[in-house]
Parts: structure tokens; C-alpha cells; sequence
């Protein structure tokens, strides 16, 4: 993978995450934060999925930046696989990936912040957004509704090209600021 030209030249800081709609989250808290992170040298890199991470590692092992990020539980083993393929972290190490920069969601980025402003909270954004009568459409389809309003919330923002990564920075304009989840603010810390 050649990521070159993707890094800024003051970049010295690489903040990795799974996708679009998680680096625009990550930057519009940062920025409600009053966290300038092109000024901080923290440049964000959305990488298309967590299989890319050894790719993204690789390409930037070599650029003199501080490597870390975000990603979820259930995909770990990818990041301590691609860790170990750089030797940021030894073979079978037991250093916690928080102490190396990389920080665990419970199901993804999505769903920390959809608990974090609670489903009241969501649905209000929903509405405001004009979408509400589209999220009781996916409601009433015979797939979501044995599901609960949380996993509805999870799939309605996946379910149209653009909702999710706008989603991603509103939810995170609204996020009270005394409710960013752990994982978010301990990587906004470490990134500066």
C-alpha cells in the first residue's frame, strides 16, 4: 500500500481508524474540544476497514510518526496482528494496545456514541435531520422488528451511502461533552 502524499507534512501523529464515518466523528470532537489537530501534528487516516490496518502500519512505519487509533472489540486480532507484523508490539507480548496508542470500542464507534447520547437522544437527531419517518419505515420491515430500537439505530445509519459517515459528525456535535465515551476521549488524549 503507498500512502504517500496522504500524510501532511507536519503530520507526526497518525491516528488510525476503521472508516469515513469514524475519522469524521473522531475530528468533529476534536475540533468541539478545542483540539486543532493539524496544528497538533495529528492527522486522522481513515483506512477502508480494520483488514487494512497491517497495510496502513506497514506504509507508515517508516514515516517517523506516532501510530494509534481506534477499533472495535470484536476485531482486535487484526490490530495485534498487523502490531506484531511491525514489531510494535512483540509476538505474544501481553502489553495492553492501550498502552501502544490503540483504543477498543465495544461494538464500533457508532454504537459508543449512540449510548452515549441514548436512544431519546439519537431519535431527536433523527428527526431534526428529517429523517424520522425513514427510520420508522426500517422499523415496520419484518427483518428489524424483533430487534431492539438500539440495533435499529445501528443498522438505519448503515443503510443509505453518505448516512453513515454524517451521522458520524452529528452525533458527535451533539455528544454532551461529559458523556465522550472512554475509548474516544482516552485516544484524543494520547493523540495530544
Amino acid at each position: 500500500m503507498n500512502l504517500v502524499g496522504v500524510l501532511a507534512a507536519s503530520t507526526s501523529t497518525a491516528v488510525l481508524v476503521e472508516g469515513e464515518s469514524d475519522r469524521a466523528a473522531v475530528e468533529t470532537l476534536a475540533a468541539r474540544l478545542g483540539l486543532p489537530l493539524a496544528d497538533l501534528g495529528v492527522q486522522v487516516l481513515a483506512m477502508g476497514g480494520i483488514t487494512n490496518i497491517g497495510h496502513h502500519l506497514v506504509a507508515l512505519g517508516d514515516e517517523n510518526v506516532r501510530l494509534g487509533g481506534l477499533y472495535d472489540a470484536a476485531e482486535e486480532r487484526f490490530v495485534v496482528k498487523g502490531l506484531d507484523r511491525v514489531g510494535l508490539r512483540p509476538f505474544a507480548s501481553t502489553t495492553p494496545l492501550t498502552d501502544l496508542g490503540f483504543f477498543c470500542c465495544d461494538r464500533d464507534l457508532e454504537d459508543e456514541l449512540i449510548r452515549a447520547i441514548g436512544v431519546d437522544g439519537f431519535l431527536a437527531l433523527i428527526d431534526a435531520e428529517g429523517e424520522l419517518r425513514s427510520f420508522e419505515r426500517l422499523q415496520g420491515q419484518p427483518a428489524q422488528r424483533e430487534r431492539t430500537t438500539t440495533q435499529q439505530l445501528h443498522r438505519f445509519i448503515g443503510s443509505k451511502g453518505g448516512r453513515k459517515e454524517r451521522y458520524g459528525r452529528r452525533l458527535a456535535q451533539v455528544l454532551p461533552l461529559d458523556r465522550v465515551p472512554a475509548p474516544l476521549d482516552a485516544l484524543l488524549r494520547w493523540a495530544v
